[in-house]
């Protein structure tokens, strides 16, 4: 534990040092960091710079900086001063071996498998363990020999090899057992290591998973000193209500009051080794809470030919139904009700209201992830900070942010289901961003997100696609469409209003139902209207509660009070299209069968026209343009949420105060300290 002590002031000391942060430059971030054998130079994995950096410690400055593959991540150092650099980007380990004069020196690479991230070292040097999170391997390295000797899998029995999320490891004194942190499961499991993998001869175990420890909401960290355990979480106990916002009369202009602020790391800390009947007991716990136990099964739904997939962006339930009387709403919280979203409101009425409906991201870079691959990377989850303060590059290289089972467009494509996108994933005319094989399947007629753009128009292209299907009597199985007017322009002078704004969502949307209801289509379509995160805004009962609507002929005028999310809603999209599944996260889903009468009732829609103006346009002048002029609205959520939430706030409730704070990120505390 004092080394680790010594370890954080060493690097804090160097970070702050004026000169070797000008040398490293504004956009390095840190991720892993080691000490040479004789504690005199700290070894910093330079992130975005693809490099590694060796400090003198004593003198503060960067003596020597050494090129790894894309994004390295976990350093691990041997006795002997030999140096191994974890490839999050790749699939190797670079190794470094030190020269007479201290420095390090390229001594090659190693292949262990997909994005390698943390890494622990035997003490003989000779065992390498390292975890490759995004699939569900732990890699067991002979140093001397450079080859994986064998691999610990962490999937449940059956699931896809996607969605414990191994991140972290550590070793057992007596190298008997190995702890890996499972970020996705909310566990550490505990494995056996046989003669060959813990390279102890006299080791007479095998190569087995003895149980998993639960932990709080994310691990991303586990040390064993002692006969203790320690267990560091990235987002803790989780988020709650956030009836919330910064006071406009506050000293505090901003705190972070949106979900990101919820999540808030812990250390746990376990005094003894467990025995097998309490691992028992504590892995039976483990399962329970991941669901692990539920049959995996294809469920039954109507006779549905075609999904469309409709993703928004960013709003809470009672932001937009909390005035709603059938459900656990609170109209105190209503920013665009009735009255700015009457299509929404008609919709829940006849096809159904879901008031616990609960997004699995925080932000946008992991709702869209969510939303179409049923996973999120630990790379994404991790640079979620170092991304929002604008330290990492606009697009991420190689493969390092993707699934390795890919998106639901993957699946279709392999079941040979006819696929169309309008604007997910979607940059520009002729550019699909490297998420899965989309651009010919890109509707390059459809605007991707630009606030410039009404979602009129977008309804326009697609409904005039919707009559080219009419006449050629055939649609595509799965549509997905991305209308992210409900995101909003802030004050930004000369774009829409925020009412405006969803008002024009509001009308899009009941258009495009109103179209589909109209056409031969009707009888075998169902729509699923989720937005992709809930973090621009407030909530009564979580933050990551939002909007949820399932549109059909099969769809009833019911109240759902049970617990829903996500990827329910692409576990149900997989089984309807006959897809298989994508991650452990769809495959244990919960279906969404009861949702569904027997018998359709094919009465057609008619939109609801717009009771407020959709052509109301911001100031040019006033605090909110002022303010909105510095948000970056040129792709989902590269701003300050809490920031943009105040200025929402300002322009639809006026001098109104929002409810006060509850819950303080360690950022705020601080921030009221001083």
């Amino acid at each position: 534990m004092r080394c680790l002590i010594l370890l954080t002031l060493s690097v804090v000391a160097f970070a702050q040092t004026a000169a070797v942060t000008a040398e490293i430059g504004k956009t390095t971030v840190y991720e892993g960091l080691a000490l040479s054998p004789n504690g005199k130079l700290l070894y910093v994995a330079e992130n975005v710079a693809h490099s590694v950096a060796v400090v003198d410690i004593e003198k503060s400055s960067v003596i020597q900086r050494l090129q790894t593959d894309l994004y390295p991540y976990g350093i691990a150092v041997s006795r002997d001063g030999a140096a191994y650099v974890s490839a999050w980007g790749a699939n190797t380990i670079s190794v470094f071996r030190p020269k007479q004069d201290g420095q390090l020196e390229d001594a090659g690479r190693i292949l262990v498998g997909r994005h390698p991230s943390a890494l622990a070292l035997d003490p003989s040097g000779f065992r390498l363990f390292v975890t490759l999170a995004s699939a569900d391997e732990v890699a067991i390295v002979d140093t001397r020999q450079r080859r994986v000797l064998s691999r610990l899998r962490t999937s449940p029995p059956g699931a896809p090899p996607e969605g414990t999320t191994p991140n972290a490891v550590a070793l057992s004194e007596d190298k008997s057992r190995l702890f890996v942190a499972e970020a996705d499961s909310n566990a550490v499991s505990v494995f056996e290591l046989s003669a060959q993998s813990s390279g102890d001869r006299a080791r007479r175990g095998h190569d087995r998973l003895l149980g998993r420890i639960p932990t709080d909401w994310y691990p991303t960290s586990v040390l064993w000193r002692r006969d203790q355990l320690l267990i560091l979480t990235g987002k803790g106990r989780g988020s709650g209500p956030n009836p919330l916002g910064p006071r406009p009369s506050s000293p505090i202009e901003h705190p972070t009051q949106y979900t990101l602020g919820q999540t808030n790391g812990t250390l746990r800390i376990m005094p003894s080794a467990p025995t097998f009947a309490e691992l028992d007991g504590l892995t039976r716990r483990v399962q329970k809470a991941n669901g692990w136990s539920q049959a995996n099964r294809a469920s039954a739904y109507p006779h549905f030919k075609h999904v469309i997939y409709i993703i928004k962006e960013n709003r809470t339930y009672d932001q937009i139904f909390g005035d709603v009387a059938e459900g656990d709403g609170d109209p105190n919280l209503v920013f665009f009700g009735r009255e700015i979203t009457p299509n929404h409101h008609a919709l829940a009425k006849r096809f159904g209201v879901f008031d616990r409906f609960f997004v699995n991201a925080e932000v946008s870079s992991q709702g869209h992830m969510w939303s179409t691959a049923a996973y999120v990377t630990d790379y994404v989850e991790k640079t979620i900070p170092s991304s929002y303060s604008n330290r990492r590059g606009e697009d991420d290289e190689g493969d390092v942010d993707l699934p390795s089972t890919g998106f639901l467009w993957d699946l279709a494509l392999k079941k040979h289901v006819s696929f169309r996108d309008y604007g997910e994933w979607f940059i520009q005319p002729g550019k699909a961003r490297s998420k899965g094989a989309l651009d010919r399947y890109i509707s390059h007629d459809y605007p991707a997100f630009d606030m410039t753009i009404p979602d009129q128009r977008r309804a326009d292209v697609w409904i005039s696609e919707l009559r080219a299907f009419i006449a050629k009597g055939a649609m595509p199985q799965l549509q997905v469409l991305h209308l992210p007017g409900d995101h909003t322009a802030g004050g930004r002078a000369g774009l829409c209003t925020p009412r405006a704004c969803v008002a024009d969502n509001d009308i899009a949307l009941g258009r495009i139902v109103e179209a589909l209801s109209h056409s031969p289509f009707w009888c075998d379509t169902v729509i699923f209207v989720l937005e992709d995160d809930a973090q621009d805004g407030p909530d009564h009962v979580d933050s990551h509660r939002a909007a949820f609507l399932a549109i059909s002929a099969y769809n009833r005028p019911e109240t759902y009070h049970r617990f829903l999310n996500t990827t329910d809603v692409v576990a149900a999209m997989e089984d309807i299209l006959h897809l298989g599944r994508l991650s452990q996260y769809d495959y244990f889903s919960r279906p969404l069968t009861d949702i569904f009468a027997k018998v359709p009732n094919l009465t057609p829609y008619d939109a609801v026209p717009p009771t407020y103006s959709i052509d109301e346009r911001n100031p040019s002048t006033g605090d909110a343009a002022k303010q909105s002029a510095k948000l970056d609205l040129n792709s989902p959520d590269r701003i300050d949420d809490a920031f943009f939430n105040e200025i929402l706030w300002k322009m639809v409730k006026g001098d109104r105060i929002m409810p006060p704070t509850r819950t303080l990120a360690p950022v705020q505390l601080l921030q009221l300290a001083q």
